[in-house]
């Protein structure tokens, strides 16, 4: 083997290496968050101080806070070797829809024909970027069932309904899609990067998602968050 390929083959090795270090802290960091979500879920009472607080805005963010609850798992948190989630998972701490849902922006809201717990909603400009627009995805807003939690004047098959910041959406379920592994109730929501063309890039790819941190103004980002709850101060 000669001199070259000799340290391509290390350099190879050692993005390999790092990948894999690096996906084991994630998932080694999101244990913790694993246990306060149990906590939180089956004693809310106890540790309200975990909280944040619906339609609040923390300092000078940009979004307002879209739901109640504990904020349990963050922005590239891996709940298995090779995952990455997209977005934030904010735990109302009671039954399935009970805990509203509101707009974070001002925005136009579409709900796919198909989506029993979803939607979307676009800005036009993103705040923290001129010229590019954003969209802000939410989801389980249904029961385990299917049975839907949006507000009814967003049926589906709903298209760029104008919305304003803190406008009520729906509520919060336990929808996964199947009826059988129902989720904890809680809302899924993330900011879902537009692609060039007016429309919305694919949010089950974390490439196509935005750290959600200075948006809500709150340390979202599972790489440099704080092990403590994030909450508004």
């Amino acid at each position: 083997m000669t001199k070259n390929k000799i340290i391509i083959s290390l350099v190879v090795i050692g993005i390999l290496l790092g990948l894999l270090v690096s996906g084991f802290l994630r998932f080694r960091s999101n244990i913790s968050r694993n246990v306060r979500v149990r906590l939180w879920l089956n004693h809310p009472e106890q540790y309200s101080e975990w909280s944040i607080t619906a339609q609040e805005r923390c300092d000078d963010a940009p979004f307002l806070l879209p739901t109640d609850g504990f904020i349990g798992y963050l922005w590239d948190d891996s709940f298995k070797l090779g995952h990455r989630h997209q977005g934030i998972d904010i735990f109302g701490g009671n039954k399935p829809g009970v805990v509203p849902v509101y707009s974070a922006s001002n925005g136009y809201l579409t709900r796919q024909a198909d989506w029993k717990s979803s939607v979307i909603i676009r800005v036009p400009e993103d705040p923290l970027q001129t010229n590019r627009q954003i969209w802000l995805y939410y989801t389980h807003l249904a029961n385990q069932e299917g049975l839907s939690f949006i507000e009814s004047k967003f049926p589906p098959g709903t298209v760029e309904k104008l919305v304003e910041a803190g406008e009520l959406i729906g509520y919060q379920g336990n929808y996964s899609g199947n009826p059988q592994n129902p989720v904890g109730v809680h809302l899924h929501f993330s900011i879902v990067m537009d692609d060039g063309q007016g429309k919305y890039l694919n949010e089950l790819n974390i490439q196509n998602t935005l750290d959600p941190s200075p948006y809500l103004g709150l340390s979202l980002n599972s790489h440099v968050a704080s092990p403590e709850p994030p909450v508004c101060h």
